[in-house]
């Protein structure tokens, strides 16, 4: 019969940290199990006689009441009981496999095979890409970058569960890609971001109860992203250069993207602008990206541009005869290479500790997405105000325009240098 068993609440302490880990251990036998509860807790404000927090203290970053962590501890406890209750019943003993199974199905209300033992947190994570891409709608852009984080994190432990991914083992898989896997640390924080957001939504699923994600925030030297855009006279240059026959082909492409320099419209809403899209003389078009309707007004340049191809016909009664997104962002380097863009572009970036500084013409940064940040550029510099600048460009959040404010800045200072004249010898 399993009738002697015994538990108790371990902290697990680290040199230098005041709060621990706390698990529970389970013996029967020569049978010995472990779980994680789920909480750091303060050592100094543990009771190892009671097993339990003292009362009326917070614990961990979080301040984390006493009482949340101990009521966890009577669920992991009563949990214990029951199983032990049901084997005595049915006068047997429980192997280590089945115990845990039980265990994690009476406190996570999962069946094991559906939590996070072995290869089956990847199960998990479908489920979790298929709910929240859908509850949020996201964009194929999305699904690819969680799916590079699974890609990561098969790679780096095929058999990985919830319970490897302790502080240490979060420590672990940012030093892997790193190392191994090279990544920037702009990258890292990302990847990063994607899978605490995963393990969140596990965590709320029931799947999960290690929680030290929630406290991870490791410290990663980075740099603003550097905000790649034509000044006005480079973009008036790629707009009046008369191509060679043998270069004709990129005529269209130098159109699109110019397009998109005199509208603030993202790829993906070019690709998909239809003539009725045009309404007197605005764009008026639901984005792709964000759901919303936005009305841009046309001005001499984009309805230039609208004029030279209205009398051609392109499938689903398109506005414009757009390339495919690869297709675009190569041949925009090439109009770039022609049209002499070629100014010096330092890109500095960290990896780890060390600081790199990359330095590349600008036409080898060239790509959609430079149309979008060049209308946002130049309009601000200017003097076009700032709200009205987000209506046109959908745009909601201060915080996504400081780059291209602190742009706008610069340039005024530099600007106004213009007016300095020599002091007189």
């Amino acid at each position: 019969m399993a009738n002697k068993w015994y538990h108790i609440f371990l902290l697990d302490k680290e040199k230098g940290k005041e709060d621990a880990k706390l698990r529970i251990r389970i013996r029967w036998g020569k049978n010995i199990v472990a779980f994680n509860v789920g909480f750091r807790v303060d050592v100094s404000k543990w009771s190892t006689e009671t097993q339990r927090c003292k009362n009326n203290t917070t614990h961990g970053k979080k301040k984390i009441q006493a009482s949340v962590i101990n009521r966890e501890i009577n669920r992991y406890e009563t949990a214990v009981e029951n199983i032990f209750n049901k084997f005595n019943l049915e006068n047997k003993i429980p192997t280590k496999e089945e115990f845990k199974s039980l265990f994690i199905k009476e406190v996570r209300g999962v069946c094991e095979n559906d939590a996070n033992e072995g290869g089956n947190i990847w199960s998990i994570f479908n489920n979790f890409t298929k709910e929240t891409g859908f509850r949020n709608s996201w964009s194929a852009a999305t699904y690819r970058k969680i799916n590079t984080l699974k890609k990561h994190l098969m790679s780096f432990n095929n058999t990985i569960s919830f319970e490897d991914l302790t502080e240490s083992g979060l420590n672990d898989f940012m030093a892997y890609l790193r190392d191994d896997i090279d990544l920037r640390n702009s990258t890292i924080k990302k990847q990063i971001s994607f899978l605490k957001w995963f393990m969140r939504w596990a965590t709320l699923k029931g799947y999960n109860s290690n929680r030290d994600f929630e406290t991870f925030s490791p410290k990663l030297k980075d740099t603003e992203k550097k905000v790649i855009f034509l000044e006005w006279d480079e973009l008036m240059k790629l707009y009046y250069f008369e191509f060679t026959e043998n270069k004709k082909y990129l005529e269209r492409v130098r159109d699109i993207f110019c397009f998109c320099c005199f509208t603030s419209l993202r790829y993906s809403d070019v690709a998909n602008l239809k003539r009725h899209n045009i309404i007197n003389d605005k764009i008026v078009i639901t984005t792709v990206k964000t759901s919303d309707t936005i009305s841009i007004e046309l001005n001499d340049y984009s309805r230039e541009i609208l004029d030279k191809y209205k009398n051609m016909k392109y499938p689903e009664n398109k506005a414009l005869p757009v390339l495919t997104n690869q297709k675009m962002n190569l041949y925009i380097k090439e109009v770039g290479y022609i049209c002499g863009i070629n100014a010096p572009v330092t890109i500095t970036y960290y990896k780890g500790n060390k600081r790199i500084d990359e330095t590349f013409k600008k036409y080898e940064l060239l790509g959609t997405h430079c149309g979008r940040r060049t209308f946002i550029c130049n309009a601000l510099m200017m003097g076009i105000q700032l709200e009205v600048v987000m209506k046109w460009t959908g745009n909601n959040d201060y915080k996504s325009m400081k780059p291209y404010i602190d742009i706008a800045d610069s340039a005024k200072q530099e600007a106004m240098k213009l007016f300095n004249k020599k002091s007189p010898k």
